[in-house]
């Protein structure tokens, strides 16, 4: 498994681990009323189950299971953008997940505009993967 896809699968399960934190916590105030503020909880456990969960251990295996590049130095193509990819949405995470805390409503479209662009590189760094060149098949 490339290096990339580990990385990706491991953030996938430390988020996995912090969305069902999350949720325990909501659960257990939903039931107990012990802390109203831990409602604010709410759009973290959301994100960090969806886009950091789902979504990243999505790419991590798309990354490993998608066809290589036949024999080149390179099987997988440039990982730059891959990498980018993984940056960008990690750093959207944690920009939305501040915003209940930092109260700043510019800081959620700046994280969804990241991850957004985290995407796009993703598609953009394994398109050639899924649909090489004509003049390379």
């Amino acid at each position: 498994m490339p290096p990339l896809s580990r990385v990706f699968i491991h953030t996938a399960l430390i988020y996995l681990l912090l969305g069902i934190t999350a949720g325990g916590l909501l659960l257990a105030n939903k039931g107990l009323a012990f802390a109203p503020a831990l409602w604010a909880l709410l759009p973290a456990h959301i994100e960090f189950l969806i886009m950091g969960w789902l979504t990243q251990l999505a790419m991590g295996v798309a990354f490993w299971i998608l066809p290589r590049l036949g024999n080149t130095p390179a099987p997988r193509g440039d990982e730059r953008l891959s990498w980018a990819a993984y940056a960008l949405i990690n750093l959207g995470i944690v920009f939305y997940i501040l915003v209940p805390f930092l109260k700043t409503e510019w800081l959620a479209l700046a994280a969804r505009i990241l991850q957004s662009v985290g995407l796009l590189a993703f598609a953009a760094g394994n398109w050639p993967r899924i649909y090489p060149p004509k003049w390379q098949a």
